[in-house]
């Protein structure tokens, strides 16, 4: 269980990661930061605007949350807690798109793409929260399936903040070059 010490929430409703915590705490209070930063940069975007491609890249903040959306099952659910992947995830073959997550995204609706990311958020926070009850020290606990080695739970807890954190900056770009909304 996580316990915060009243983190605040900045003007975008975002909560602020609190500055004393214990190693756990602090940790998912920069991850829950960095979701909600996606999010916010998300919000009150359209269909059409989700899919823009407003910068030389292929990236796209439709695409954005349809991959956060997979890398929280794929981290949380299959690596952390050693399940199978969830739909969709279960049914692409990877081999012929390694990129999936991000090209089939434009085949998604605004609302279907929000709500894979938000239902996939909440799936983690369960499954961290089960793993978590399992062990008396969870984050040095081995994880369910590792995939580099002797990995623990630190390690993808880490991962995930560092996932989201550089997707953030793209979210930045992405954002302003769509309709100028600014902010960090």
């Amino acid at each position: 269980m996580i316990h915060m010490t009243s983190p605040g929430v900045d003007e975008h409703g975002r909560p602020e990661p609190p500055q004393r915590a214990d190693e756990l705490t602090i940790l998912f209070g920069f991850l829950d930061h960095l979701r909600a930063t996606i999010a916010w940069k998300t919000d009150g975007l359209s269909t059409e605007q989700l899919r823009e491609r407003p910068l030389p890249t292929p990236m796209m903040l439709g695409g954005m949350l349809k991959h956060l959306a997979y890398v929280e099952d794929h981290w949380f659910c299959h690596v952390l807690s050693g399940r199978e992947p969830c739909s969709p995830w279960d049914a692409v073959q990877w081999e012929r798109d390694p990129d999936w997550d991000w090209n089939s995204a434009p085949e998604n609706s605004a609302d279907e793409l929000r709500a894979l990311w938000s239902s996939a958020v909440d799936t983690s926070r369960q499954q961290w929260g089960l793993f978590a009850a399992e062990h008396s020290n969870p984050l040095d606990s081995q994880v369910g399936r590792p995939v580099r080695g002797d990995m623990n739970a630190r390690w993808v807890v880490t991962h995930m903040i560092e996932e989201y954190a550089r997707h953030c900056g793209h979210a930045d770009l992405l954002r302003e070059a769509i309709d100028g909304a600014v902010g960090d």
